[in-house]
């Protein structure tokens, strides 16, 4: 059967339907819109409230906020000063704390640069564990946020100890346990642990003072911790190392963040803590101070005996300057006579035994050509330039040496200037302390024979002043028919070292010849003669004039020096560049095996 249709619903049906849902709608609406009034008042009522709050705070009257409480289960107290003040006092700790993190950052990186080499490495060793160790302390740190002003407290004591001491560690791991990379890990992992949780804690005790959005706040954090950061960056090479060196100059820096870490939080918030909690962070501080003031005391002692630790012969004069450490050692050797031996940054120069032997073979060979114009880059010692004056139709002598000390040395220095035979004090002779790279570039005379005597480029900084670059500056400072000459490393403990830089002067438009003798201190030894007219390599020979009492040079020497054994011949290697220091790789992996 089919279904019957429904009813029709008729006009007078309707009207009551569409009269209860406009009734419901009304009523819907004046109750959302009651809703939104009463919401309106209570937001104003907190806004009121919070105002009134800021206005007591700022009087004096703030921190008395109820929720939190320290340990032992303390309220919060008043603070000794009003908010304001109180902050900016904070924000100072921040500043400080700031400026002792980065400092003991770049004293790392200072350090493992100066004893190791190869500032790239140690600059990524120790920046990426920092980092690294930072973000782990910064979550360590989230428990210790119910309980701010003791941890903060314990936090920069334990700073203060560890980044104050940690020279003084790395030095005595490095000089008497040959532990020094594990050590230094170690060490970069706490300290970077320690500050990282000083950003949390700081945010905490912030928020303490005077409750502000979470943006406004660490705008104001990170604002004094930048600002800090760089002034302690510039405080680090400008100040503190020229004046306290290493060892004494972190030891400094943690007593500065000892107190103003430990000693303004505990002052400030005092009321904070328990009476027993406050007398053991007092002692604690004390104790951090007392520490690094007896350390600081002997640090001088701890130095000698570490540097001593270092080195083979007892040690005659040690001078750290802007640039490098210089160490004099002296002994008597196996003949008899007194043999005096210079390190810079630990790497030995010369040893008065044999150091002709080194010179003669560097010098003589460039000075068989032109040589009115002699220019000596670097050899700061003055050995090679008393090889040059030795020619007396020398006209003028250059010598471009970065560190104004070491010249001074060579000139005032009793057993040096006996061993250079006074060559500062030849009225020929110009002496500019200046980087060779940079003061070739404005260089505007020619020179007939360029002496390049620079120390081994185990770090980026030195192997500038062996890359194609540096050679094209040279060459264009070289006048037509004029000689250069390279103290180029060993051929047979750093082989692709020697010929990486043979093969970057002629990457550089030059005509090379290598040759090596033997010098007892250093072993095999090699050098780059060079010209700057590409074509066949230069003549090693010596000049017909050469000068009389060489004890070492003469022409079946030079020209058994050409020979280079099966095991010793051109290696496969790139050409060192400033774009790409291959040179570093080659030295360090080289040196480290020999």
């Amino acid at each position: 059967m089919a279904e019957s249709p429904p009813p029709a619903v008729t006009a007078a049906e309707r009207e009551p339907t569409e009269r209860e849902a406009t009734e419901r709608e009304a009523t819907e609406r004046e109750a959302t819109e009651r809703e939104a009034t009463e919401r309106e008042a209570t937001e104003r009522e907190a806004t009121e409230r919070e105002a009134t709050e800021r206005e007591a705070t700022e009087r004096g009257d703030g921190g008395r906020e109820a929720a939190g409480h320290e340990a032992g289960g303390r309220a919060q107290e008043p603070l000794r000063l009003p908010a304001r003040a109180a902050r900016s006092l904070v924000l100072a700790a921040v500043f400080t704390c700031a400026a002792c993190g980065l400092v003991y950052e770049l004293a790392l990186v200072a350090l493992g640069s100066y004893l190791v080499g190869n500032s790239v490495t140690q600059a990524s060793i120790v920046l990426s564990v920092m980092v690294f160790a930072m973000g782990i302390g910064s979550l360590a740190a989230k428990p210790l946020q119910r309980h701010p002003v003791a941890a903060f407290a314990l936090v920069e004591g334990l700073l203060a100890l560890l980044g104050g001491l940690s020279v003084l560690i790395l030095y005595a791991a490095f000089a008497w346990l040959d532990l020094y990379v594990p050590a230094l890990v170690v060490v970069a992992f706490g300290v970077g642990s320690l500050i990282g949780a000083e950003i949390p804690l700081l945010m905490t005790l912030l928020q303490r003072i005077r409750r502000q959005d979470a943006g406004s706040a660490v705008a104001d954090l990170f604002a004094a911790d930048y600002v800090g950061a760089l002034i302690g960056g510039l405080a680090f090479p400008f100040f503190l190392l020229p004046l306290f060196g290493h060892i004494k100059g972190a030891l400094l820096v943690g007593a500065v963040n000892a107190v103003a870490g430990i000693a303004v939080v505990l002052w400030l918030f005092r009321h904070q803590i328990g009476r027993r909690a406050r007398i053991a962070l007092w002692a604690g501080m004390a104790a951090v101070l007392a520490v690094l003031g007896g350390t600081y005391a002997l640090a001088d002692g701890f130095e000698i005996s570490a540097r001593q630790a270092l080195y083979r012969d007892p040690i005659a004069l040690a001078e750290r300057t802007p640039y490098q450490e210089i160490v004099l050692t002296r002994k008597v050797a196996l003949s008899g006579r007194p043999d005096l031996r210079l390190f810079l940054n630990g790497d030995l120069q010369f040893s008065s035994v044999d150091e002709y032997r080194y010179h003669e073979a560097l010098v003589h060979p460039a000075m068989a050509g032109a040589r009115g114009d002699v220019l000596v880059l670097g050899g700061g010692d003055g050995l090679a330039l008393r090889e040059v004056l030795r020619y007396p139709d020398v006209r003028s002598a250059t010598l471009v040496e970065l560190d104004p000390a070491m010249t001074e040395l060579a000139r005032t220095h009793r057993e040096i200037a006996g061993l250079n035979r006074h060559a500062f004090d030849d009225p020929r002779v110009t002496t500019v302390n200046a980087d060779a790279f940079s003061w070739l570039r404005t260089a505007a005379r020619r020179y007939d024979s360029i002496i390049v005597d620079m120390p081994d480029p185990d770090d980026v900084a030195t192997a500038k002043l062996y890359s194609v670059e540096f050679y094209g500056l040279v060459k264009r400072a070289l006048a037509p028919g004029g000689r250069m000459v390279v103290q180029s490393g060993s051929p047979y403990f750093a082989p692709r070292s020697f010929w990486c830089i043979e093969k970057t002067i002629r990457e550089a438009g030059m005509a090379t010849v290598p040759y090596h003798v033997d010098v007892p201190s250093f072993g095999d030894w090699g050098y780059v003669l060079a010209t700057p007219e590409p074509g066949p390599p230069p003549k090693l020979e010596l000049a017909p004039s050469v000068p009389a009492g060489l004890r070492f040079l003469d022409a079946d020497v030079l020209r058994s020096a050409a020979v280079f054994g099966k095991d010793l011949r051109h290696r496969d290697v790139q050409a060192n560049t400033l774009v790409h220091p291959r040179l570093v790789e080659y030295e360090n992996e080289e040196w480290k095996d020999a």
